[in-house]
Formats: structure tokens, C-alpha cells, sequence
């Protein structure tokens, strides 16, 4: 049953859309390579997940196992992008998630679309276009590449979170196993690893702030909230994720990056609000 505390809820969602716009920073902060930063951020965050969740089980069902593997390719490709393009563009073009688990719906779910739907896809491809558009030297184009891969393994873990035999919570852990396993000979490899003052700080800051608390905040918020609720509570993340990055290294995005950005995050705002708008229509016209 869902938790009829829809002021605290809201609180914890937004404490977990503040926390992972953290990555950015957290990931520009840091000398590491990529894998290193997951290796350390899996760590801590799974330390963080037993402590929070007190889980004295962990299911290894085909739906949790399936969803931590998409978690754990989502984490991976998302920190490689921002390491090759800006925060604020991996953020806007992993959010085009809400769209791809829409357009599988209608592909393999048979379901029919609305005009604003249809209109609204086609808004946010135009706005992931011109985000592309703004960075096609060789670097920021591989970075926005592997972004819109996270976008797909993002829009695959949805999917599967919703099946009845996942369990957000088992997921987590497992994912946070699979990502440390894989992640870890690259540590004996890495050039940039160093345990200097501001690494440490940062590393301790990506894994148990920006991904295991933020994860904890959301499994408790999304009990308390309704799915419209949160979907547009966690808009946050994406205009927040480039602020620190941009006073703290000044890094900025392009004109048409900015632009695609605000057509993406607007087009799913309103994508989420739909059922909403078509609910007080029917109101009105009754």
C-alpha cells in the first residue's frame, strides 16, 4: 500500500533529484578514471544501501537481476559521459528515458498514441538533435553517444523495475556487486588514481551522498508520492546536475545545447502531466 504522507514524500523526492545532480561535479572533481569512480561509488554506496535498507536477504530473481544489470550499465555509461562531454548534456540526453519506455509501449505493447504524445516525442528528438549538434568534435560526440546508450539501458531499467517480480531494493545491492566486480581491474591500470585530499573527498561524496543516500530517499519518497508527482518532482535533476559544475570549473554548454536542453526537460514535464491534463479535461467537459 502506498504511504498517505504526500508532504514528507515530496521532501525525500527532492532530496533525491538534489543529490544526483551531484554527479556532474562529482565526476568533473575527481582525477579517476571512469571505472575507478564506479568501483568507489559501488563500495560505498552498497556499504550505505545494507546499513539503510537492513535487508537480511537478497533475492536473485530474473526481474531483480535483469533490472541491476541495466543499473549497473546505466551508472557506467552515464559517468563515461560526463567525463567526455558536459554534465548538464549527459543529463538532458539520459533523460529522454520517459520517451523510450513510451515509444516501447507502443511498439511492443500495441499502445495507440495521442497527437500530444506523437508531438511531444518528436520534441524531445528535436531537442536531443540540437543538443548534439552544439559539441561534434570527437570527444563530446563520443560522450553524447554513450549518454543516449544510458538513456536506453535507463528507459530498460524502468521496464523492468515495473515487472512484479523486481524488487527495487534487491536490484540496488546486486547492481552495486555487479558494478564493483566489473569495475575493479581497472583500478590496477589507472593513471589518475590518487588518494590526494580532494579525491578522497569527492569519491566519498559521489558514493555516499550522490548515489546511496539519493537512492535510499527516492525507494522512501516514491512509497509517499503519486508516480505524476514524483516524475515531475525529479525535473530537478537535470537543471540542477550543470549548476555546481558550472560555478565551480565554469564549465557551460553551448546556445543550441541549452535550448535542446530546455525542449527535452519542458516536452517530459509535460509528457508526465498529461494523464493530469486529460483527467480535468474530462471534468470540464462532463
Amino acid at each position: 500500500m502506498r504511504e498517505n504522507r504526500p508532504v514528507t514524500g515530496k521532501w525525500y523526492i527532492i532530496g533525491a533529484a538534489l543529490l544526483w545532480g551531484l554527479a556532474g561535479v562529482c565526476v568533473k572533481s575527481v582525477s579517476w578514471g571512469p571505472m575507478s569512480l564506479i568501483a568507489s561509488r559501488s563500495l560505498l554506496s552498497l556499504i550505505i544501501l545494507c546499513i539503510c535498507l537492513k535487508k537480511k536477504k537478497v533475492v536473485f530473481s530474473s526481474g531483480n537481476i535483469l533490472g541491476a544489470v541495466m543499473m549497473s550499465l546505466t551508472g557506467i555509461l552515464y559517468v563515461i559521459a560526463i567525463k567526455l562531454t558536459t554534465a548538464g548534456t549527459a543529463i538532458v540526453l539520459q533523460y529522454a528515458a520517459p520517451i523510450l519506455v513510451f515509444l516501447y509501449e507502443i511498439v511492443f505493447r500495441h499502445r495507440k498514441p495521442t497527437c500530444a504524445e506523437i508531438l511531444i516525442t518528436f520534441a524531445v528528438f528535436g531537442g536531443i538533435v540540437l543538443s548534439f549538434a552544439d559539441s561534434l568534435d570527437a570527444s563530446h560526440l563520443l560522450g553524447n553517444i554513450l549518454a543516449i546508450l544510458s538513456a536506453f539501458t535507463f528507459a530498460a531499467q524502468i521496464i523492468i523495475m515495473n515487472r512484479k517480480d523486481t524488487d527495487s531494493g534487491d536490484s540496488l545491492i546486486i547492481s552495486c556487486v555487479l558494478s564493483l566486480i566489473a569495475s575493479v581491474p581497472f583500478l590496477f591500470s589507472d593513471p589518475g588514481l590518487t588518494f590526494d585530499l580532494t579525491n578522497i573527498f569527492w569519491v566519498c561524496v559521489l558514493g555516499i551522498f550522490q548515489y546511496g543516500l539519493a537512492n535510499v530517499l527516492f525507494g522512501i519518497g516514491i512509497r509517499r508520492t503519486e508516480a505524476l508527482e514524483s516524475s515531475l518532482l525529479l525535473t530537478i535533476e537535470p537543471v540542477f546536475n550543470p549548476i555546481p559544475v558550472a560555478l565551480i570549473y565554469g564549465e557551460k554548454m553551448g546556445v543550441t545545447a541549452v535550448i535542446g536542453s530546455v525542449i527535452v526537460i519542458v516536452s517530459v514535464a509535460l509528457y508526465g502531466l498529461l494523464p493530469s491534463i486529460r483527467k480535468r479535461m474530462r471534468h470540464v467537459s462532463v
